[in-house]
């Protein structure tokens, strides 16, 4: 992959136009007729797959990535004595 010239804040623009056209299809840019043909003004297939891509340049880009979660332990509770994964 080729990040030549692509900045985290025009990568952050990117993610923001591909959530809000993502929203404009969820929200009716398709239209189904009588006879049964569909007209999609926009395939969120390939929305999706856009707003992956450049959500991947967010995340590689960030220059405060989030902290790392706390890892949890989970115990199984048996008789007398509890035992962690």
């Amino acid at each position: 992959m080729a990040d030549a010239g692509i900045t985290f804040a025009i990568a952050s623009d990117r993610v923001a136009q591909y959530l809000a056209a993502e929203t404009a299809v969820l929200a009716g840019q398709s239209t189904r007729f009588a006879d049964g043909r569909e007209l999609t003004r926009a395939d969120l297939r390939e929305i999706r797959e856009g707003l992956a891509y450049w959500q991947a340049h967010v995340d590689r880009l960030n220059p405060n990535p989030p902290a790392m979660p706390l890892r949890r332990a989970v115990g199984r509770v048996r008789p007398g004595r509890y035992r962690m994964r």
